[in-house]
């Protein structure tokens, strides 16, 4: 963690501001903070932003806010801090999987790679509030913070040419889920039948930095109905307070 951001030049148009050299969930906090106020303050001038695990990509049009007065707005914030994280409160979705068979190929194989159950591996899994550190690679994948080293497992060699939206895997020490169907290279344990991303809906990312995920172990029956109610448009993912 710096004591101060440090603030990068990224072209005339852009900078980055920077909270700290490693990943870790008090600099991310920094970044949600400084990201939804001046969301919040719905500054003039300032076009798109993108936060990070460790810094915040701010596009501005300077004909309509100088650089000086930005770096003032990013003060502010950091003197205010307490008063700016006391005002968001995290939220936490339950997402629904269901493990192993052909909805989770490679359960098994984690399982025998840290000699242990297939349930042991669930139970592990299902246990973390992960926290959203930032939404990227894809439309709506989020990369969490939280998993076990216990279920931490390497890569597959040879990457899959299709791995189905919905798909929960491990790669290394992290976990997540596909939002679209994609190649890939992660051990795919379960699958989840909530779109993370759906043109259809007003927020078509379902998921926001600064938020967590529970992963919840459901049935393949449970998996159809909601799959069914989602189609239908009346199921209602769990959302709850982060305490």
């Amino acid at each position: 963690m710096y004591e101060k951001p440090k603030i990068l030049l990224c072209g005339d148009k852009a900078i980055i501001v920077e909270f700290g050299n490693e990943i870790s969930e008090e600099c991310n906090k920094k970044v949600i903070n400084l990201y939804r106020m001046l969301k919040k303050e719905k500054c003039a001038g300032i076009i798109s932003m993108i936060p990070t695990y460790r810094s915040l990509l701010i596009k501005y049009d300077h004909f309509k806010i100088a650089y000086d007065e930005l770096l003032k707005l990013i003060e502010l914030n950091d003197k205010n801090e307490n008063e700016n994280s006391e005002e968001f409160r995290p939220k936490i979705y339950e997402i629904p999987v269901v493990y192993g068979g052909e909805f989770g190929p490679d359960l098994d194989f984690v399982a025998k790679y840290h000699s242990i159950t297939s349930e042991e591996v669930i139970s592990i899994h299902t246990q973390p509030l992960y926290r959203i550190y930032m939404v990227g690679f894809t439309m709506g994948f989020a990369y969490l913070g939280g998993m076990s080293e216990k279920i931490a497992t390497p890569r597959l060699e040879n990457p899959r040419t299709e791995i189905e939206a919905g798909s929960v895997g491990i790669a290394g020490n992290q976990t997540g889920i596909y939002p679209l169907s994609s190649p890939g290279g992660w051990r795919i344990i379960g699958k989840t039948p909530v779109k993370l991303y759906d043109t259809n809906r007003e927020k078509p990312i379902l998921f926001e930095s600064g938020n967590y995920i529970k992963f919840a172990q459901i049935t393949e029956e449970e998996y159809y109905r909601i799959k069914k109610e989602i189609e239908m448009k009346t199921y209602q993912i769990k959302i709850y307070d982060y305490v």
